[in-house]
């Protein structure tokens, strides 16, 4: 009998996947995205992984914060409450409180969800404050990821405000004294303040803030969030990962694993481990107990109140003020004790997602950077990082200068006065210690980089003389010690007026500053001196005239 040589029809399986590599996204296909991430390349560094936890607490304060929208009651009416938590029936309490107790007593499960939601909001800006921090200090903010930096600042903020608004919707004691603190500083605002706060509450203390802080916590910062996620990881796909400095390390070569199967496959574990510890974490520690704290109420406050921790460092900006802070100007009363605090801590912020342009400014270096900097090799940028984290830690700490006396048995006057001064001197010994430091590491490198590597093994020379002998440094090694980048400050001369202009002789001093503490290697990278990696410095891309 002859054989069928007919060639056999594709199975339904077979076609179905066919149309869907087949299929276009954003006018490419499928099959060439895929191959795309099958050949990209990432590098074998921990900070890659950084954004892996960010979006393990993301998708877990979206899961829960979901299923709480079915159990929860956004409304500031009042209700007597009849739970199952004895100690408050017949209180007097908000549909919003009594809805969060049904949904901690009586929903099943209900208790754990609250916790997991919080909990990861709590862990979330703490993922991308790290973040922020490896790209300040390894330069990953410089171009062409300026734009990817002000993505991330704006994460960074978008999670604050989702954390404050979700502290207040319980519409226990504690949020209300929290909401309290916040009319007081909305009212402080000069000549819209009561306008505001009449907005914000929707009429006087506490109106119907529920009501508006419910849409503000669970559309507008979630749909917020997202969009800047989503940008991000455009950003980040179109410039390829940055690497530090090493062996075969170029803009253009990345030294890693392949993204998938590997780093997808080392991603993926993180990410179920960070979701589990959540899970693990709030099982095991209560947070926010509000059946402890009770129902808010208008005309009592939480005594030892506390901020959840991001917001610690805008707490410790209130405490800190030296009291009678308050003038009279245009027939008004101008309270400084709050409005210096506000301008404080707006100005830092908005220092943080200016400083990659003020860098660009102060270095006048416009060139692409795919290769990470080393924090000791650019001793002035990590000293602002460590002068700034000193004062947002000074403030964060100030926020809990109470709970320092009561425990410690210290007056509280020594603990505020012991805090302000740490708040002005403090970043000025971090920025000179740092300073300090970061050079005395690079002469490490470069006397590494000469004589080679201690090994511990002391010999006699024929003519008596004891030596330790060094072991050679590698090329890897070599590679990563060695700093090839030999831009320099801006030269100041005149212009075709014969003038100076003071922006001029400000962006040179500042530009001098910032090149001044560079110890250069005695060995070079494998280039010639005079060269970077993007190509020869020219004069006259380094004259302000």
């Amino acid at each position: 009998m002859p054989a069928d040589r007919r060639p056999r029809r594709p199975s339904l399986s077979d076609r179905l996947s066919l149309k869907l590599l087949n299929t276009r996204v954003f006018g490419h296909r499928i099959a060439e995205l895929n191959a795309d991430v099958r050949r990209r390349t990432v590098p074998n560094h921990w900070t890659t992984l950084v954004g892996v936890v960010t979006m393990a607490c993301v998708l877990v304060v979206t899961v829960t914060g979901l299923i709480l929208m079915f159990f929860y009651t956004p409304s500031s009416d009042s209700t007597r409450y009849s739970g199952t938590y004895a100690a408050l029936h017949g209180a007097e309490v908000s549909k919003a409180f009594a809805s969060m107790m049904r949904i901690t007593f009586e929903v099943p499960g209900g208790l754990l969800l609250r916790q997991l939601h919080h909990w990861s909001a709590l862990m979330l800006p703490a993922a991308v404050l790290l973040q922020l921090i490896v790209a300040f200090f390894t330069g990953a903010f410089r171009r062409p990821r300026r734009g990817m930096w002000l993505l991330l600042f704006g994460i960074y903020v978008v999670s604050l405000a989702g954390g404050w608004s979700g502290y207040a919707l319980p519409d226990d004691m504690l949020s209300g004294t929290g909401l309290r603190i916040t009319e007081g500083i909305i009212l402080s605002i000069p000549l819209i303040g009561t306008w505001l706060t009449y907005l914000f509450f929707g009429g006087s203390f506490p109106g119907a803030v529920i009501e508006n802080l419910y849409p503000l916590h669970v559309v507008v910062v979630p749909a917020t969030l997202f969009v800047f996620l989503i940008l991000r990881g455009l950003a980040g796909w179109r410039h390829k990962p940055a690497q530090f400095p090493g062996r075969d390390r170029t803009d253009e070569t990345i030294v890693g694993s392949p993204l998938v199967p590997v780093v997808a496959t080392r991603a993926a574990g993180l990410f179920f481990l960070t979701a589990g510890v959540l899970v693990l974490v709030s099982a095991t520690v209560t947070v926010n107990p509000i059946w402890l704290y009770g129902p808010a109420s208008p005309g009592d406050a939480s005594a030892g109140s506390q901020p959840d921790w991001y917001t610690g460092f805008l707490d410790g900006a209130l405490r800190l003020v030296p009291p009678g802070w308050e003038l009279q100007l245009f027939d008004r009363t101008w309270t400084l004790a709050l409005l210096v605090p506000l301008a404080v801590v707006t100005v830092y912020l908005l220092a943080m997602a200016a400083y990659p342009f003020v860098e660009e400014w102060i270095t006048g270096d416009r060139r692409d950077h795919h290769l990470l900097d080393r924090p000791r090799n650019t001793s002035i940028r990590t000293s602002i990082g460590i002068a700034a984290m000193v004062f947002y830690a000074v403030l964060w700490v100030a926020a809990s200068a109470d709970l320092i006396a009561t425990h410690f048995s210290i007056a509280l006057e020594q603990i505020i006065g012991v805090l302000q001064v740490s708040l002005v001197l403090g970043p000025m010994i971090g920025f000179s210690l740092t300073r300090r430091i970061c050079l005395a590491l690079q002469r490490k490198d470069s006397e590494v980089l000469v004589h080679g590597f201690e090994t511990g093994r002391v010999v006699r020379l024929p003519g008596g003389e004891y030596v330790e002998v060094h072991r050679k440094v590698g090329d890897s090694e070599h590679a990563r010690l060695a700093r090839a980048d030999d831009y320099r400050p801006l030269e100041l001369r005149p212009n075709e007026r014969g003038q100076l202009p003071l922006s001029h002789r400000l962006r040179a001093a500042l530009s001098q500053l910032f090149f001044e503490d560079r110890i250069q290697p005695a060995v070079l990278a494998h280039e010639a001196p005079g060269k970077s990696q993007d190509g020869p410095v020219t004069t006259d891309e380094r004259v302000l005239s």
